[in-house]
């Protein structure tokens, strides 16, 4: 069992910020952002590639609800998810990293990284 369906089961503690029937929004341990919150489905989906459009519009709703929760909704915010190994997602579990209370950089896309492509 992974460590988010660990948390879906209240087996890992979580500082949960929203939860309903289908999704649970908590801070990540380790923020890389004044605010970075993660949203999961409780159900186990490996990566994006497997989601259904259903769950997804669902998990739309529920992200812009959290983003307006923690008010982030009109300063704006960063949503990723990474998908696979060369996309470089570490928990295989869908999950969308929801990131803000800043502006944020884009240091991953200087014109240096670019040289090296």
């Amino acid at each position: 069992m992974c460590i988010f369906c660990k948390i879906v089961n209240n087996e890992i503690p979580s500082n949960k910020l929203l939860e309903n029937d289908d999704f649970i929004a908590f801070h990540d341990l380790y923020p890389k952002a004044p605010v970075h919150v993660l949203v999961i489905p409780k159900v186990h989906v490996e990566c994006f590639q497997d989601v259904q459009a259903e769950m997804m519009g669902k998990m739309t709703t529920f992200i812009q609800e959290v983003a307006t929760l923690i008010g982030i909704d009109k300063s704006g915010y960063r949503l990723i998810t990474n998908n696979g190994e060369d996309g470089g997602q570490e928990v295989k579990h869908l999950h969308f990293h929801l990131l803000g209370g800043a502006k944020l950089p884009f240091e991953h896309l200087t014109d240096e990284t670019h040289k090296n492509l």
